[in-house]
């Protein structure tokens, strides 16, 4: 592919996604993380929108705005930081939230973010684990803390970030910690550590805070990297990989690159029954967080 294509076609496949998910329930939630150059043609914050697919989105998830990008806990370049809110900000006009997820655990630090991050117009979350597998004890009430009823994103004013649940030995000890919390928005592996799909009634008791305010609940969903521990894996793949699958990650052994374009990783995303956003439409989600959106970078 030349020029932007892998662009174009990381765009097409989360326009499809968002059509397809949309056509069965119009308010469900589209938010891809990192990526944020794919809402302009090109990649300078001057060039044109992207139109159609920021229409196809509803917010968007960025890392390490303000801590974290080189290491966590430490401060993100101020040019790299700038370079993000630019995009962002264009994001942000166009009426889509920005969730922050900076990755800081020093508690003056945590303080920073989310301030940093409100007086931007963003809602965040200090993120103390990189592994993002647990509930932080600070900042204690959480930043934001409210009763109100989160019916539409743009109402939440904070989120937890919690999808590698290994700490919980049970699910109900996984659900009760999370239900005891007043975050007004979850974002949550649509899996429990024994590969189990949460129900429904699960999902939808999760729907309440604590405090009895109402809450959205999203799932992440991995689109621009293939994990070897997921239902769809098989252990063929090894020696006789299908067409889209690509290297391994260095980074993060069990997680492959693919090639994300291919119809046939795109079929195991979304487009019928037995596709992953069906099953996380199915467990009663509100929304979608698509990670990997940046996977396009690697092809370019």
């Amino acid at each position: 592919m030349e020029g932007y294509a892998h662009r174009d076609e990381m765009r097409t496949f989360i326009e499809h996604i968002s059509d397809y998910a949309k056509k069965g329930d119009s308010s469900f939630l589209i938010i891809p993380q990192n990526g944020i150059e794919l809402i302009v043609q090109g990649e300078d914050a001057s060039n044109d929108m992207a139109t159609s697919y920021l229409n196809a989105i509803d917010a968007h998830g960025q890392e390490d705005l303000f801590y974290g990008y080189d290491d966590d806990n430490e401060a993100t370049p101020e040019d790299t930081t700038n370079y993000l809110k630019d995009f962002l900000d264009l994001s942000k006009k166009a009426d889509k939230t920005i969730l922050v997820t900076d990755y800081v655990s020093a508690p003056e630090k945590m303080d920073r973010s989310y301030q940093s991050n409100t007086n931007a117009g963003y809602i965040s979350f200090a993120a103390d684990h990189r592994e993002l597998n647990n509930i932080p004890k600070y900042p204690a009430p959480i930043y934001a803390e409210n009763v109100n009823n989160i019916e539409y994103i743009h109402q939440a004013k904070n989120f937890l970030y919690l999808i590698n649940p290994e700490a919980f030995s049970a699910k109900e000890e996984f659900l009760g910690a999370i239900g005891a919390t007043n975050y007004d928005l979850l974002i949550l592996d649509l899996f429990f550590n024994d590969g189990r799909v949460f129900s429904k009634e699960q999902i939808n008791q999760l729907k309440r805070k604590a405090n009895g305010g109402r809450r959205l609940v999203i799932a992440y969903m991995s689109i621009g990297e293939a994990e070897n521990y997921r239902y769809y894996w098989k252990e063929e793949w090894a020696s006789n990989p299908p067409s889209w699958l690509d290297e391994e990650n260095p980074n993060w052994k069990g997680n492959y690159k693919v090639r994300y374009w291919d119809s046939n990783w795109q079929h195991i995303i979304y487009g019928n029954t037995d596709s992953y956003l069906q099953k996380i439409i199915s467990a009663g989600f509100n929304g979608v967080y698509l990670d990997l959106v940046d996977a396009f970078e690697y092809y370019e």
